[in-house]
């Protein structure tokens, strides 16, 4: 079992396939030019294995593979059908545009469940936020995801100035479609030009929904990071991941590793243990992945307040969220 110095116990991992992505949305994707890492700097599909069935061993239960954007790793078929062969929960989060090259493999793999991330419902903004004429690709998908039983959570960053036009339709997009829409308050990450002005707060946003329907809260699971809502009569539901206005950090089950084999503890965390490197090294990881929960902080990486508006962008010492893995 992986437990920390809170006695949190860790079971579910998040592995970066790539920092690479077809889509270049700002928040995530410093403007500047960025390089991507050579291949040989990535984990390969069989370290990918290896690690992840180290993880596995010692109590993981859940694997969701992210990016950059997943599908764009050449290997990524091969990745999936590896840790397919595994006793866990594999999941993905992806911005949707190649899904339809996928759907059979995703079904062989097990996969029936996948995060979507969509800010915008406008073929107009999300090209803006994007910069790609992408999005009736996307919808498409996602509508094909549904006609074959999958279960959606569609990922907004509720970015100020953008999603207060937008926030009522995607709750509409819920009457008629079982979609599980999820507004994550804007996070700070380098590169990403965040300050705490940007920030449209969880409850805010439920003020603005109560406004025009009636809804009812749900319940949370354990170690949930999103807090659920549903209007009445409608299929889906809506929540907020409120990790600016109300962490969750004391219910954190989650660990990361990187696209070159490095694990973090916290997304907000500066630390990083080199898995990848160890392993290639010919040693164990077991003691550095043990080592890395013992240093988790208690809460936000241990880098800034929980009062969000205190948050000092540029101290804020991590990588770009395209390099850490969404």
């Amino acid at each position: 079992m992986l437990q920390d110095r809170f006695q949190r116990v860790h079971d579910y991992l998040r592995i970066s396939l790539t920092d690479s992505c077809n889509f270049r949305c700002t928040y995530c994707m410093p403007e500047e030019n960025i390089q991507c890492m050579p291949n040989a700097h990535l984990m390969q599909p069989d370290e990918i294995e290896t690690i992840a069935k180290i993880f596995v061993s010692l109590g993981v239960k859940k694997i969701r593979l992210t990016g950059g954007e997943p599908m764009v790793r050449k290997e990524f078929a091969e990745i999936v059908e590896r840790l397919a062969k595994l006793p866990v929960e594999l999941t993905l989060t992806t911005n949707g545009v190649l899904v339809h090259q996928y759907l059979g493999l995703f079904k062989k793999a097990g996969i029936r469940s996948l995060n979507v991330s969509l800010d915008s419902l406008k073929q107009e903004t999300f090209f803006k936020l994007t910069k790609r004429d992408k999005f009736q690709q996307v919808w498409d998908n996602i509508e094909l995801l549904l006609k074959h039983d999958f279960r959606i959570k569609i990922n907004v960053v509720a970015l100020n100035g953008i999603i207060e036009n937008e926030l009522l339709d995607f709750v509409k997009i819920t009457k008629e479609l079982p979609l599980h829409v999820r507004f994550i308050e804007f996070m700070p990450f380098a590169g990403n030009l965040w300050d705490s002005s940007k920030v449209l707060t969880a409850q805010k946003m439920l003020d603005m929904v109560k406004e025009e329907f009636d809804v009812v809260k749900l319940k949370d699971e354990p170690h949930a990071t999103a807090k659920k809502y549903k209007a009445i009569g409608h299929e889906g539901t809506f929540a907020f991941i409120t990790t600016m206005s109300e962490h969750f950090c004391g219910s954190c089950n989650r660990m990361r590793i990187t696209a070159d084999g490095k694990m973090k503890n916290c997304l907000f965390g500066k630390e990083e243990m080199d898995l990848l490197g160890t392993l290639r090294a010919g040693k164990e990881i077991e003691p550095l992945i043990r080592l890395s929960l013992y240093n988790k902080h208690a809460a936000l990486g241990g880098q800034f307040s929980p009062d969000y508006q205190k948050a000092e962008a540029d101290k804020i010492e991590n990588r770009s969220m395209i390099k850490i893995g969404g």
